[in-house]
């Protein structure tokens, strides 16, 4: 039995995860479209129709930007906090929300979706691990310092999509003003590529088959560096992705015991196009 996993935009201009096991699906976080989450989606050959609930991580724009519109479309339960919802600019029907409480798993099918609190600048931000078929993913982007609740998740995840925002001597050199330095590297902002891979050379789980490297700066970063960077510390059998800021991933096969296989209905890239997605 599998998990299935794209991350369907990832980056300052809009997040979107996608993680289903066949039957029921749930995206963690909708900061694009409408529209081009029904294109990304048929591309992948994958299906709206079987994606049951939407959970929401904090208040940024480019987390929320298309949850009104997705929500209404569908039909979709969103999994916000109170908190969240009051200090975000949306307005959703009250027959969609749904909250949440750190720690508590929320059953949506076959799945269950545990958040926990993180580290950064929003009213109540939540980092999430869903759970399915045996298989753990985790969604840790958005995270000023990592604590001891994300290394106790990470250390569980046969799959992780993992923020590497930025190289700090690219951000130190760069045009940002020092207040937006500061913010981004003040412990409430983004991890950096050091702080990313001291946590994955240090915690990384023996049967973790998937990194998918995400949230990447687009200023003070470069998808190349990263991959080499993780690809250098990662073991042969583990499949170091970098998510794009402009189109969706692959969608990748996670099982139980590391064997990844493709799945009928979905149209995985050519090494081609792969290539062009990651880099």
């Amino acid at each position: 039995m599998s998990i299935f996993i794209t991350s369907l935009n990832s980056g300052s201009n809009g997040n979107c995860y996608y993680i289903g096991n066949g039957q029921e699906a749930v995206l963690v976080d909708v900061g694009i479209s409408c529209r081009e989450i029904e294109k990304r989606i048929l591309r992948l050959g994958l299906s709206m129709d079987i994606v049951k609930a939407i959970f929401i991580s904090h208040e940024h724009a480019d987390h929320i930007r298309g949850v009104v519109v997705l929500a209404r479309k569908y039909k979709l339960p969103v999994y916000i906090t109170p908190s969240t919802l009051r200090n975000s600019p949306i307005s959703l029907e009250e027959d969609l929300v749904r909250s949440f409480t750190a720690h508590q798993p929320v059953t949506i099918g076959g799945l269950s979706v545990t958040a926990f609190l993180k580290f950064h600048d929003a009213s109540e931000p939540h980092s999430f691990i869903i759970e399915g078929n045996g298989v753990k993913i985790g969604i840790f982007t958005d995270i000023g310092a990592p604590c001891e609740q994300l290394i106790h998740y990470f250390k569980q995840c046969h799959a992780a999509f993992l923020e590497a925002n930025y190289d700090e001597e690219m951000l130190e050199k760069g045009r940002y003003p020092f207040s937006l330095k500061k913010r981004i590297t003040g412990g409430n902002g983004h991890l950096s590529n050091k702080q990313a891979l001291d946590l994955f050379i240090t915690h990384q789980p023996v049967f973790m088959s998937h990194l998918i490297l995400s949230h990447l700066s687009k200023d003070n970063n470069c998808p190349q560096l990263v991959y080499n960077l993780f690809r250098k510390h990662a073991k042969k059998d583990l499949n170091v992705v970098v998510a794009s800021r402009f189109q969706e991933t692959s969608v990748y096969t996670i099982m139980k015991n590391n064997v990844n296989e493709p799945i009928k209905g979905v149209r995985f890239f050519s090494k081609q196009t792969a290539q062009m997605t990651l880099f």
